[in-house]
């Protein structure tokens, strides 16, 4: 879905502006292109015209939560294989099943290190110097 030849676009949707800052610093330095939603419906929005290649959707956002937005884009057939990475404050017991089965690609607690957050994108975005990466309390 990337416009620009060898440059994955990456839509950030999060409520919180020094959230989207520095989702946007480490993906810019690592050569992505970032689209900014501060809303669900933004996200939608920005989603349906920005023609990104992975979304970073947190999960508690005014308007419409994460989980409406993925509903919404899973139901547009352009959206059910686009990798969703959900994005969430609450990482406790149970919180990755049902994130799993609402129809997330993956999820990564909040903060989450530049480097988790790199390595976690390009092995989404299936690229080729990805490697798996190890977090605490997850299989």
């Amino acid at each position: 879905m990337s416009t620009t030849p060898g440059k994955s676009r990456i839509l950030i949707a999060d409520d919180r502006s020094s959230s989207r800052e520095l989702l946007r610093l480490v993906l810019e330095r690592a050569g992505y292109e970032v689209i900014e939603a501060e809303d669900g419906e933004q996200a939608l929005d920005r989603a349906r015209t920005g023609n990104p290649d992975l979304i970073l959707l947190d999960l508690q956002m005014p308007v419409l939560d994460g989980y409406g937005v993925l509903a919404a884009l899973r139901g547009d057939a352009r959206f059910q294989r686009l990798p969703i990475l959900a994005l969430t404050a609450s990482a406790m017991r149970g919180d990755r099943e049902k994130i799993m089965a609402a129809g997330f690609t993956d999820y990564l607690a909040k903060p989450a290190g530049p480097e988790i957050l790199r390595e976690t994108v390009a092995r989404l975005l299936r690229e080729p110097t990805a490697a798996p990466v190890q977090r605490e309390g997850t299989a």
